[in-house]
């Protein structure tokens, strides 16, 4: 009998052929139609039954002829609002949309599971459930949709594997605890009065108030947090004013914090109310605090992810497998998490060369193929091994 590895392997042709595929036409959060015929149309293709999720996901389940538990394994199918610059065959034929944080390897890797899993002929135990999720860039995510849709009924855990750029290919990185953090967002409206550049005393100069306010808020994380208790705070965007000799009556201030500890996010939170006070009251100005918080951090269950740390090992030996420290970036995989144990991996993707060495989010974004047959290898068994209880 062939073994899951060969199968991935001998599906390798497949498998990227279709993550070609699928960065040629991505397709925006909410919107992700023809990815989501494309994914149909492949699961068909296999003599499987997929249902429509979530709006625009897919969930099929594939069953086991033996006894064993439902394990989910997902992957998220949507694109980021920014142009494609990799010049190669497959750079997207859809302006301003580009697959720059590698969901279109997700996609396929997760329809190269469903082929390998078929290549079984059913000799695994329990069901193996997929989960095609759209809407992961942005909130509140589209987990949201496929839980409310019942596609972690009866789920006993479930996995998920993002491509990462930072890691070499042919390595797995693995968190016991932590993984991701929760990403909040928050938007600060200052208004004061305007008035011409030559008479100051007659205004309230709302930029140089915003000015303040932004300077104010990077303090907040070092002398309020714990410098063990990872936090981060940044300003993204401040705008104001629209001509030299105008002193503008509005600045806007943008910006995230990303935390591990909903105590540290309240903390942080109510440090930016008390410097917008203190500095409006100080200058004349007022201001409007917008508050976001968003998804939960990614925790992993410990029991599972050893359990994929077991399977990398098989897959990529023993020097393959890297326990990550934490990273701050935000993913809703973590809304899964909140109702069934599970582990969210990180597989390398990076060879050294310049093609793989742009970081995710930027428009050359681009992978080492040759994790693919990693991921769908390492996903099978791992999902196999969950399955057995």
């Amino acid at each position: 009998m062939r073994t899951v590895q060969q199968i991935a392997h001998e599906n390798q042709d497949y498998t990227l052929d279709l993550r070609r595929y699928f960065r040629k036409h991505p397709e925006i959060g909410g919107h992700e139609y023809e990815t989501q015929q494309k994914i149909i149309s492949e699961l068909q293709a296999i003599g499987l039954n997929p249902q429509i999720a979530g709006g625009t996901g897919v969930v099929v389940d594939i069953r086991g002829s033996l006894p064993g538990k439902t394990v989910g394994i997902r992957a998220d199918i949507d694109a980021l609002p920014i142009g494609d610059e990799i010049d190669k065959p497959y750079q997207s034929v859809n302006p301003g949309l580009c697959h720059a944080c590698g969901h279109d390897g997700h996609t396929a890797m997760l329809l190269g599971v469903a082929k390998t899993l078929v290549d079984l002929k059913g000799t695994f135990p329990g069901t193996m459930r997929l989960l095609f999720q759209p809407n992961e860039e942005q909130f509140p995510g589209g987990a949201i949709g496929l839980i409310a849709d019942g596609a972690l009924e009866g789920v006993a855990a479930i996995i998920g594997t993002h491509l990462w750029q930072p890691l070499p290919v042919g390595s797995v990185g693995i968190s016991y605890g932590r993984l991701m953090a929760s990403p909040n967002v928050f938007s600060i409206t200052v208004r004061g009065q305007g008035g011409h550049g030559s008479m100051p005393h007659q205004t309230i100069d709302a930029l140089a108030a915003g000015l303040q306010i932004a300077n104010a808020l990077r303090t907040i994380v070092a002398n309020n947090i714990n410098a063990l208790e990872p936090a981060v705070l940044s300003v993204g965007v401040f705008e104001s004013g629209s001509a030299f000799n105008i002193i503008p009556d509005k600045a806007i201030i943008k910006g995230t914090v990303r935390v591990f500890s909903p105590e540290v996010r309240d903390i942080i939170f109510k440090k930016i109310e008390d410097t917008c006070q203190g500095i409006c009251l100080a200058t004349g100005a007022s201001y409007i605090l917008d508050s976001t918080y968003g998804f939960p951090p990614v925790v992993n269950n410990a029991e599972v992810a050893k359990v994929v740390a077991q399977i990398g090992e098989v897959v990529l030996g023993i020097d393959g497998v890297i326990e990550v420290a934490p990273v701050m970036v935000g993913e809703d995989f973590s809304l899964y998490l909140e109702k069934v144990p599970g582990a969210f991996i990180l597989l390398g993707t990076g060879n050294g060369e310049e093609a793989t060495s742009y970081p995710h989010h930027h428009p050359k974004f681009d992978i080492d193929e040759g994790a693919l047959e990693h991921g769908v290898a390492i996903m099978t068994l791992a999902a196999l091994q969950l399955a057995k209880g």
